[in-house]
């Protein structure tokens, strides 16, 4: 530090004496010149002065951070294998996921593609960065301000005074420090509002995966149904075709035939391109490669809330689910920055303390206090400013609450049209899964024809698939209605 302070003084400090009678050698006189020349220009409170300001500034830099790069990647390819990933149950936002073992070896249930989805979706790491920015800016908001270090030297340079001036002030936004707590509770709630945020996010991805699941499960099912269908008309045809040679059956008899051939290969091609789409979303949001391989398992019966579980979670949706809480917090902060911006109405204040010394070697100390006066500005664009925000969010947070009731009304109407073609679907395919099997049995026997046979065979099956669908349909609102009633966990 003395270094530091008097290759600066030798720059800093005019000589104004002759040639010093105490040098020695060819050198030295400079450094003994220089020597007397400092001592005479500085006082005691200057070396003080000159000490403090160089520890304030090691200070300074010693707490300063520091640059790290973080270079782009020029080639990024998502994941293909899922045994390669690593999911941490205890990183999971809902309690039942948590208490789950990850296991992609013996296959992907409903709940390890939800906690493969928390883990390794693209969408959720990035609001997860964005969450750490609002912590840092909640960080930043709990900071103090810093004061303010003036400090001036002046040299005459005409006159009969000698006496180099200085001059050392510190100065403090007082303003500042009052509102410092406001600042703090509004930040946190912004934060607080941030990280609710990323919960119903990761709640809808939740969500999203489970529905792509049942998708994926119950096409699979349709499709498997859909080529059955195909095999089925393709050897009734195959047997067509070759009565049509023989000349017992006639030429547009086999035509039509083979329009309903045709038609049921569309109905399984479009099946089979609706499952490669279901895969790809799920692919996409699980943040796996297109030529990932997942072994998707059965999933298991769901049981449904009844009434009385859906009114109790209604009664208490404001105080469980994340989206509502978040815009609850987000009121909570716009509320106080509404406040602070009233306050800050009022003059804000600098107070301030200062030493210096003329150059007659007058030293003096004074106190200093600025008033910003309320003449015509006095805040009130930013009063109107955080008044419109907060109406803003109390309308939005009341329009949130009437649409998620809203939802799960429609929601609940929809299940019970569901729930009712379900059981007429189940009445009717067993019945004609007993008549088309007594028809095939007569048809074996010579009693009917094959064509009279495949065709209740094919009514049975389309009523296999319509009834796939109603479950599928089901359990996709379902996982929909628990969502929207903050209980996504499995019941």
């Amino acid at each position: 530090m003395r270094r530091l302070l008097s290759r600066w003084r030798d720059k800093a400090l005019p000589v104004r004496t002759g040639r010093s009678r105490m040098a020695k050698g060819p050198n030295d006189h400079r450094d003994g010149f220089r020597l007397r020349a400092i001592g005479a220009a500085l006082s005691p409170g200057t070396h003080a002065l000159a000490a403090a300001t160089g520890i304030a500034l090691c200070t300074m830099l010693a707490g300063c951070a520091t640059y790290q790069p973080l270079p782009l990647a020029q080639h990024a390819r998502l994941p293909d294998k899922v045994a390669d990933l690593k999911v941490d149950p205890a990183s999971m936002p809902i309690p039942a996921l948590r208490k789950h073992v990850f296991d992609p070896s013996r296959g992907l249930d409903m709940t390890d593609v939800a906690m493969l989805a928390v883990a390794n979706n693209p969408m959720l790491k990035i609001a997860r960065d964005q969450r750490g920015i609002a912590h840092a800016q909640a960080f930043a908001a709990g900071l103090l301000p810093d004061p303010v270090l003036d400090v001036s030297r002046g040299y005459p340079t005409s006159g009969p005074a000698d006496s180099t001036a200085y001059s050392a002030g510190l100065t403090y936004d007082l303003t500042a420090l009052l509102s410092h707590a406001s600042d703090v509770r509004a930040a946190r709630a912004s934060a607080k509002q941030v990280d609710l945020n990323l919960l119903w996010q990761e709640w809808q991805v939740i969500a999203a995966s489970r529905q792509l699941f049942v998708r994926c499960v119950y096409q699979a099912k349709m499709l498997g149904v859909l080529r059955d269908e195909v095999r089925q008309r393709g050897r009734f045809h195959a047997q067509l075709a070759q009565a049509q040679r023989h000349g017992d059956v006639s030429l547009a008899q086999l035509g039509l035939d083979q329009a309903a051939l045709q038609a049921v290969q569309s109905r399984r091609d479009g099946m089979a391109r609706q499952l490669l789409a279901s895969r790809q979303a799920l692919d996409a949001l699980l943040g796996l490669s297109p030529d990932a391989t997942l072994t998707l398992l059965p999933p298991a019966a769901r049981p449904a809330p009844s009434k009385a579980e859906i009114a109790r979670e209604l009664a208490t949706l404001a105080q469980r689910r994340p989206d509502l809480l978040a815009l609850q917090a987000g009121y909570e902060s716009a509320d106080i920055r509404y406040r602070r911006a009233i306050w800050q109405q009022f003059p804000s204040i600098d107070v301030g303390f200062s030493r210096g010394r003329d150059t007659d070697a007058i030293s003096s100390r004074s106190f200093q206090v600025s008033l910003t006066l309320p003449l015509f500005n006095r805040n009130r664009g930013n009063v109107a400013i955080a008044k419109a925000t907060r109406q803003a969010l109390h309308d939005e947070y009341t329009l949130r609450l009437a649409q998620a009731r809203s939802a799960i009304a429609r929601l609940l109407q929809d299940r019970a049209i569901l729930q009712r073609q379900r059981v007429e679907l189940t009445r009717s395919a067993a019945l004609q899964a007993g008549i088309a099997e007594r028809l095939r049995q007569s048809a074996t026997a010579g009693d009917l024809s094959e064509a009279r046979s495949l065709d209740f065979r094919l009514r049975r099956d389309d009523q296999r698939l319509e009834l796939l669908a109603t479950g599928q349909a089901m359990l996709e609102q379902q996982v929909v209605l628990e969502t929207l009633l903050a209980n996504p966990g499995p019941r």
